[in-house]
């Protein structure tokens, strides 16, 4: 344990390579992009509601449009779970696997 800390402690002071850099920009980029999503779909759940779920009261409307949002993050989720893609992505198939589930994702369910 005190290698642990003694390793972290002296990579502190270092200078953030430019790979380093690229991951933390390209995280932080994703994560914008899904809580912009989550915003518009928020805000826009009202009308939505009205389009898709016009027999129910205003109230049922808006829970309905946000389950539909809950429930497509949920499918992302599970598949993550359950995806066998994960173990064959850490070896040296990544382009593949990538293809794979690019092309699952476009074609209908």
């Amino acid at each position: 344990m005190a290698t642990t800390v003694a390793s972290t402690a002296s990579a502190v002071g270092k200078p953030m390579t430019r790979e380093e850099k690229k991951v933390i920009f390209a995280s932080s980029l994703g994560t914008v992009f899904e809580w912009y999503d989550f915003y518009l779909y928020g805000t826009l759940a009202a009308i939505i509601g009205k389009q898709f779920f016009s027999n129910l009261d205003p109230g049922s409307q808006v829970i309905f449009s946000l389950l539909a949002f809950a429930a497509s993050h949920s499918r992302v989720l599970s598949a993550r779970c359950r995806n066998p893609g994960i173990a064959i992505s850490s070896r040296s198939h990544r382009a593949t696997v990538l293809r794979l589930t690019l092309s699952l994702l476009a074609s209908p369910c």
